[in-house]
């Protein structure tokens, strides 16, 4: 299993509580623990620390599971091998979820003149910049399509301006959002007016169907796809996305992502399947879709195994949670049927569905690491 995500993880769980000590799953990632996207933006506006999100693969006990923490520096699909730091690994059955890289440095001016904050690092790391910040012209900037959590700067936004009002200077500074939709969630219209009116409530100013092309440093300007320009204090921008280097130089990839059947998520490579970030699937890059996908294929790989009937596909359903900031949360389902439109509806936001939010953070962790987590926000 390359990736211990939402996918590695559920999957990982998924058999081995199907097969016990009869499972023989090696756990491969470069990182000691695993972080909720939502957790980000936690730590970034003061609400948890850093200490209390990160979730360590050392307490990853299952039967069957061993994780090994290291980096992979080559996939064999063919053969089903991967040489990686600890050494090589060969399978008999193969599942990639390496999830998708950001990379800053390929929007001109990201890195000398805003940040990022889709990396764990970056993020973590805004919490002492965003305390530091004392009001002006803040913009919230999308540099290209795909990227992961789609509801995610819109999130930021609405939050942006609950921390600001908090600290009294929400009147000081402006506060603009640039995604390259027509909607803030395209598949869901009710979702999207719910953020636009919410946006409009609080003054959030709203810039669609546009791209952050580059920054220039010295007059601090945002340049848009439109050649437009916005001026900025401060810039958080979502960064370009791309699969990992190491999936690239496998042959994994066509088109940049690892192209996969969106049924079974089973690759052109028999017993190599391809779940969550890294796999063009059709669904949004969001951590629920890679746990579902990662079900489908843990119950595809125990039909095998027990020689039992044939498991249920995937059906491209998924649930988010959209933090409109003052502990009012929306849930919003959707679902990316084959063939068919995308859909998806909202509930809230309140601050039932605040509870429930990280009801469905606890109950992973619980399943996961065999342990309670209270999500540490204060």
């Amino acid at each position: 299993m390359l990736g211990a995500g939402f996918g590695g993880l559920e999957l990982s769980t998924r058999l081995s509580e199907a097969l016990g000590d009869e499972l023989d799953l090696v756990l491969l990632d470069k990182n000691d623990g695993f972080v909720f996207g939502f957790s980000k933006l936690d730590v970034m506006f003061g609400h948890s620390l850093p200490s209390t999100v990160v979730h360590h693969y050392r307490d990853l006990v299952k039967p069957g599971v061993t994780f090994v923490q290291t980096t992979i520096r080559s996939i064999d699909p063919v053969q089903k091998h991967v040489d990686t730091d600890a050494g090589g690994f060969d399978a008999d059955i193969m599942v990639v979820a390496l999830g998708a890289d950001v990379d800053p440095s390929a929007t001109p001016g990201l890195v000398e003149a805003g940040h990022e904050f889709y990396s764990v690092p970056a993020a973590f790391a805004l919490r002492e910049v965003l305390a530091d910040f004392k009001g002006g012209k803040v913009v919230v900037g999308v540099t290209s399509t795909p990227f992961k959590c789609p509801p995610a700067p819109s999130e930021t936004v609405l939050l942006m301006h609950h921390y600001l009002s908090e600290r009294g200077i929400r009147d000081d500074s402006e506060i603009s959002l640039v995604m390259p939709f027509g909607a803030p969630i395209p598949p869901s219209p009710e979702a999207s007016g719910a953020l636009l009116a919410a946006f409009a409530e609080r003054g959030i100013q709203w810039h669609p169907d546009r791209s952050v092309k580059a920054l220039d440093p010295d007059r601090k300007i945002a340049i848009l796809s439109d050649s437009t320009e916005l001026q900025f204090d401060l810039f958080l921008g979502v960064p370009v996305h791309k699969a990992p280097a190491v999936i690239i130089e496998s042959r994994l990839a066509v088109d940049g992502w690892v192209q996969v059947d969106p049924m079974t998520l089973e690759t052109s490579f028999p017993d190599v399947f391809a779940v969550g970030d890294v796999a063009s699937v059709g669904t949004p890059k969001a951590g629920v879709f890679a746990e579902g996908q990662a079900s489908v294929v843990a119950e595809q790989i125990i039909a095998r195994v027990l020689g039992t009937a044939e498991a249920a596909t995937y059906d491209g359903r998924g649930v988010c949670y959209l933090d409109f900031g003052g502990d009012l949360v929306a849930r919003v389902e959707v679902a990316f049927m084959a063939g068919e439109k995308p859909a998806g509806k909202l509930e809230g936001p309140s601050v039932e569905l605040a509870y429930q939010k990280v009801l469905f953070g606890s109950s992973r962790i619980q399943r996961w690491f065999d342990r309670s987590w209270t999500s540490g926000k204060r």
